[in-house]
């Protein structure tokens, strides 16, 4: 029997009238004969190659059918699979049974099949390229009135981000042995650095020993009622982190970062200038009413310029567009990292973010779709990413509003997600709330219990994967919005005078 494959005809590259589509036929052949004389050799390319990667049809059927009898326990070879293609016009064409049995004849080796499989992939994602770019081409041409250009962009941003993400052929199990390894280096930079942290620190100590840092591919969210000063937490740790990077550039080209990290902040509340203002505040402690105003004096002028000349080199980049979708988001922090570099996302706020679904969602599911695109992009670029949360009413129906993992909206998902959740708490902002008429015992008690709480403020740490839970308290300047460790005084146990 004759081992020769037949040739498939094919448009010539130099005819004008027709393209044909990148493909390798051969490539194909190669991969299904390998897998017909050694069934093992499956597994190799099992975890990304599909059905749909295909170019030639019946090449498709036929590897759907090997799946089938491999994934069911059975053998494939071409006397199990003929009866399958008995009745198969397509096969009859190109010889009927004995093609298969010479795609196993024309097979020479088995150690190529990764190869062969990473070949059709890699051509199978460029022929999705050319239809995404003919969509897209078609759709701005034959676009209606309510179909505006924003919206064509990010179907087409969706559309990329969904073809990047389907079938990689990274990624798999790895040995222990490399696990291992990268524990031991991650307990020897803890040991090198300063403060013994295995993350990123955060630049408010407490918070850093509780915590051992920001871990990379950590999902770490911040919640709080409005006015606690989540925002200006995320803010004053994206300040810290940016402000400590310190890196080492070798003659590779590759990058070591020895301390903090570039820091890519979206801000989906604020606007970018809004969010410098409040760190040139903090860091020239001159209030931010007053700078926008423009009511400061002479000293208060020559801080605020020292603060501006600290805070321009620092690698922090804000992105303020507003109404992302998390597609967009992980799409921006990619490119962040590939053309900067990258080492923690803050994202302000999770309600702020939209899903990538066409709308027919409830709320619930569109922020498990946020969290969980949030967590798998933590992963992806192994950074921290610090994201802030709003909680619900029921919180201001409690005596103690301190807040809880319930409080959270659409709590099933973030809390799922989450390697750390935290709380910020001020009780000076409700105990200043509840100021009685002056002059009356109760304003008395009252003007006690505002100096205990004054200038407090408590990050709970309500959920941690890799560590205790608990409360630390932190100093927080409200006109500056600056939150700073406590002085010693204040860290002395309670029942100490």
């Amino acid at each position: 029997m004759e081992n020769t494959l037949p040739v498939y005809d094919e448009p010539q590259s130099g005819d004008d009238e027709y393209r044909v589509a990148p493909h390798n036929i051969e490539a194909e052949q190669a991969l299904l004969g390998a897998i017909l004389i050694n069934n093992d050799s499956f597994d190799r390319i099992a975890s990304f190659l599909e059905v749909a990667h295909f170019y030639e049809p019946l090449h498709a059927r036929i590897f759907e059918a090997v799946s089938k009898l491999i994934s069911g326990g059975h053998i494939a070879t071409p006397v199990t699979l003929k009866s399958y293609f008995d009745q198969d016009e397509a096969l009859q064409e190109v010889g009927g049974a004995q093609y298969l049995a010479r795609l196993a004849g024309a097979a020479t080796t088995i150690i190529n099949v990764a190869e062969y499989g990473r070949t059709i992939y890699d051509l199978a994602v460029r022929r999705d390229l050319i239809r995404v770019g003919e969509e897209i081409h078609n759709r701005a041409f034959d676009a209606t009135v309510d179909d505006p250009p924003s919206a064509q962009i990010m179907d087409a941003e969706q559309s990329l981000y969904s073809l990047a993400e389907k079938g990689k052929y990274e990624g798999g199990f790895q040995s222990f042995s490399d696990s291992m390894r990268t524990a031991v280096d991650m307990a020897a930079q803890a040991y090198e650095r300063d403060g013994g942290l295995s993350g990123i620190s955060s630049g408010l100590r407490d918070l850093d020993e509780q915590m051992g840092g920001l871990q990379p591919s950590d999902l770490i969210i911040v919640a709080g009622r409005p006015s606690m000063g989540k925002t200006a937490l995320a803010t004053n740790i994206a300040f810290n982190v940016a402000k400590n990077y310190k890196a080492e550039h070798h003659t590779d080209g590759t990058v070591e970062v020895k301390d903090g990290a570039i820091v890519g902040f979206f801000s989906l509340e604020m606007s970018a200038e809004q969010l410098a203002t409040r760190l040139l505040a903090e860091q020239s402690r001159v209030p931010s009413g007053k700078i926008r105003r423009g009511k400061i004096d002479e000293n208060e002028w020559h801080q605020f310029v020292d603060a501006s000349r600290e805070l321009e080199g620092i690698p922090l980049y804000i992105d303020d567009t507003g109404g992302l979708n998390i597609a967009s988001l992980s799409a921006r922090a990619r490119k962040l990292k590939r053309q900067r570099g990258l080492g923690l996302i803050v994202v302000d706020y999770i309600q702020l973010l939209a899903g990538t679904g066409k709308g027919n969602e409830n709320r619930v599911q569109e922020v498990t779709q946020i969290t969980t695109g949030l967590k798998a992009l933590a992963k992806e670029l192994n950074v921290p990413i610090m994201a802030l949360s709003q909680l619900s009413r029921q919180v201001e129906s409690r005596d103690d509003k301190r807040p809880q993992l319930s409080d959270l909206r659409e709590s099933g998902s973030i809390e799922q997600d989450a390697d750390v959740v935290t709380f910020v708490y001020r009780e000076e902002y409700y105990v200043s709330r509840r100021e009685p008429s002056e002059g009356t015992p109760e304003h008395l008690q009252w003007q006690t219990d505002m100096e205990n709480v004054f200038g407090k403020a408590e990050v709970i740490i309500g959920k941690q994967r890799h560590g205790p839970t608990g409360t630390v308290r932190l100093q927080f300047e409200a006109e500056i919005t600056r939150f700073s460790d406590l002085a010693d005084g204040d860290r002395l146990p309670d029942y100490m005078e």
